[in-house]
């Protein structure tokens, strides 16, 4: 219609005790931002928590390779540093946002050398072989996630973060990717189709 309403909606809130952090969006709205090199997204449309599903669901799951390119390195170099900032900004820095900034660059990096995409830190890590980050990952399950470290711990972390930024540098320099997503004349079709048996 003439009027759209909103593209995006967030909300966050509490279900039996639960934190949802729920952000969701028009579906031509998420299809542009698969083919601009958005991970956020693509990592929502594979994820294996999801409360509802469609066809149209499955059909986009299975885009989702086609649009992974080796500029999705760049999202995941630029998300890192900025929950690495966050995180330095905490006095003092805690746990949980240190899972992130290890999340974010072991997806980055797995993303340019497989071209999968994999958001789970535990599954991640089974590659790089982290104990640090096996250690962060029992703490958080333990209820230990709002801990907070000691400025030995955050000293080491950066380091961390450092070397793992430049792997993941490197990882996009090497990655065998392309360098534009294929999928934009399959979208096109599938949101075509979606808005045709919406007027049915």
């Amino acid at each position: 219609g003439l009027d759209t309403g909103r593209e995006t909606i967030d909300k966050i809130y509490f279900d039996e005790g639960l934190e949802i952090d729920l952000t969701t969006h028009e579906l031509q709205k998420t299809m542009d931002l698969m083919l601009k090199k958005n991970g956020n997204t693509l990592e929502q449309i594979v994820s294996p928590h999801v409360v509802h599903s469609t066809p149209e669901h499955e059909e986009l799951k299975a885009l989702t390779p086609q649009c992974v390119t080796k500029y999705h390195g760049y999202h995941y170099l630029g998300f890192a540093e900025t929950q690495w900032k966050l995180l330095s900004k905490e006095n003092p820095p805690r746990v949980k946002p240190l899972l992130y900034v290890y999340r974010v660059l072991l997806t980055g990096l797995h993303m340019m050398r497989t071209g999968e995409i994999q958001s789970n830190l535990v599954i991640l890590n089974e590659e790089e072989q982290l104990p640090y980050v096996s250690d962060l990952v029992d703490r958080k399950v333990n209820g230990a996630e709002k801990e907070t470290l000691s400025d030995a711990d955050l000293e080491f972390h950066q380091k961390e973060f450092e070397r793992l930024r430049g792997d993941l540098e490197r990882a996009m320099e090497q990655s065998s990717l392309p360098e534009r997503s294929s999928a934009k004349p399959a979208l096109n079709d599938l949101l075509i189709r979606v808005r045709r048996q919406g007027l049915g």
